[in-house]
């Protein structure tokens, strides 16, 4: 069952969190007029997403569950399964594979590609940065191929990974995204899901491979199109889009300081107009919005239970500050939980995920945010279960 934090915690929690952002004596709570003008448009985006991933809180969306074809954004989803090989140890960047006849015949100088011949041998770190960063075509079946056997089975492999992340509105039929009559599909949300799973299970390969202006193979050099690397302030990936079934797509993201945001446009049509949006909806989400720091790094935010361990309770802390997005002039009280499976079973390792904090506000979509063990627990020996179960009886 969820287990939640005791009621005093709870209530104390809310009580700190409302005045943080206390109002002024005698001031009257009242909702803001949505007045948004970064956000895109309907007509010029159908689809468009931002999401704060560093507490997972949605600061715009529009239709995010809306099933589109991705286009070239679906070598996001190639990149992700590379990178989780390469951590398994199963790719090594300094691997060579083939430019086969088949994948010769099937994409040579088939839309956006690395200029790969017949016959060429290249490393998986040079088929990566074609991918990530003039959207090679060529690459990616080179790699799929040469890593997987066949097409087929790498995009099986796609597809097993975006089930384990829980992509339920996606499908992948292709290593790249070129156009299928539909078979090929995902959402906003799920991209943010890709997105994010990316950049905090792998930050040094996203560093490495993501986010560069260009790269050049056999001679001849080509540019990212990524609107916003170079344009923007702390931009740094990830992935355009475009065919004529798809129109203009994008999964983008920029950090500034400890926030991250990232952002999904979708069926744009016209690739200006895309990168225009994109700068003005980046900017919006990070200048629209108050960010007051509700818990400082390190700090103790609360406390779970823990069963058959060496200690009955374990403390609570995040990844780095807590911050929370209220829109400019916001001045509602806040509230907070904490959410674990509980009690917690020991051995608990310092740094484990085991709970999660919400935020929440009047006119506010709600900040979770991850919390971790602060210490290790031990499994407790027999005589020590003995005793923790009769302290249980004892309030704490």
């Amino acid at each position: 069952m969820k287990a939640m934090l005791t009621r005093l915690i709870r209530a104390g929690l809310t009580l700190a969190l409302a005045a943080s952002l206390a109002m002024p004596a005698g001031a009257a709570q009242r909702s803001l007029p949505p007045i948004i003008p970064g956000v895109p448009p309907a007509e010029s985006a159908p689809v468009a997403l931002l999401v704060d991933v560093t507490n997972g809180q949605v600061l715009h969306a529009r239709n995010p569950d809306r099933r589109f074809a991705p286009a070239s954004v679906t070598k996001v989803m190639t990149l992700y399964l590379a990178f989780e090989l390469m951590a398994e140890g199963r790719l090594q960047p300094e691997q060579v594979m083939e430019m086969s006849p088949a994948m010769w015949r099937d994409w040579r100088r088939k839309g956006s590609n690395m200029a790969l011949n017949l016959g060429d041998r290249i490393s998986v770190r040079d088929l990566l940065m074609g991918i990530a960063n003039v959207s090679a075509n060529d690459g990616s079946a080179v790699l799929a191929e040469g890593f997987a056997g066949s097409v087929p089975a790498w995009t099986a492999a796609m597809n097993a990974k975006a089930s384990e992340l829980g992509m339920r509105g996606s499908f992948f039929s292709s290593p790249n995204g070129w156009p299928d009559q539909g078979q090929t599909f995902t959402t906003a949300n799920d991209l943010v899901m890709l997105g994010r799973a990316m950049i905090e299970r792998h930050p040094m390969l996203f560093r490495d491979y993501i986010g560069h202006p260009g790269f050049a193979f056999n001679g001849l050099a080509k540019i990212n199109h990524d609107p916003l690397i170079g344009r923007y302030p702390g931009a740094d990936g990830i992935k355009t889009g475009f065919t004529n079934e798809a129109g203009f797509n994008y999964l983008g993201t920029a950090r500034r300081g400890d926030q991250r945001l990232m952002m999904v446009l979708a069926g744009v049509p016209d690739g200006r107009l895309r990168a225009q949006l994109a700068r003005n909806y980046m900017e919006w989400g990070f200048t629209a919005f108050q960010r007051p720091i509700l818990f400082k790094r390190g700090a103790v935010i609360g406390h779970a239970r823990v069963q058959n361990g060496t200690a009955r309770r374990v403390a609570l802390v995040a990844a780095g500050p807590v911050a929370v997005n209220l829109p400019n002039g916001h001045s509602a009280p806040l509230a907070a939980t904490i959410e674990y499976d509980g009690p917690l079973k020991a051995p608990l390792v310092a740094g484990q995920k085991v709970a999660v904090l919400t935020i929440t506000a009047p006119d506010m979509a709600a900040a979770q945010i991850p919390l971790m063990a602060r210490e290790d627990v031990a499994l407790a020996s027999p005589f020590e279960r003995v005793a923790n179960g009769l302290a249980a009886w004892l309030p704490w």
